[in-house]
């Protein structure tokens, strides 16, 4: 766990870019209010992380999985975010797939070049 509270705070820097985005152009937050935000926000992450943390215990897992996480948000009544939540995660499944491919057919790119040059070296 975090040897300070402090240590549980999110990045400044990242909580000033999500407050931004959230608001239209021309609104400004004082400094106040961006370290309620993010305090608040590190309260939250906490609170569903433990409660994520309770279904895997449940489940005879240690790891936190993104069902869980789901799970959790409905646990403590944040169902409006689950669907947005659920499709957050598709989408990184998708990406993350993606990307494994794209490596794997480089791999499988280079592997077949190196044969390429090997069956020319053997001529």
């Amino acid at each position: 766990m975090a040897e300070k509270l402090e240590d549980l705070n999110l990045p400044n820097a990242v909580v000033t870019r999500i407050i931004k985005e959230a608001l239209p152009d021309g609104v400004t937050v004082g400094k106040e209010a961006r370290v309620a935000v993010a305090k608040a926000a590190s309260i939250f992450i906490l609170y569903l992380t433990t409660t994520a943390n309770t279904i895997a215990k449940k489940g005879n897992r240690k790891t936190i999985s993104g069902p869980d996480v789901l799970q959790a948000m409905e646990d403590i009544e944040f169902d409006r975010f689950i669907e947005p939540l659920r499709e957050a995660l598709e989408n990184f499944k998708k990406s993350q797939r993606e990307k494994k491919d794209a490596n794997t057919k480089k791999k499988q790119q280079r592997k077949d070049e190196e044969d390429g040059n090997d069956m020319i070296e053997d001529e």
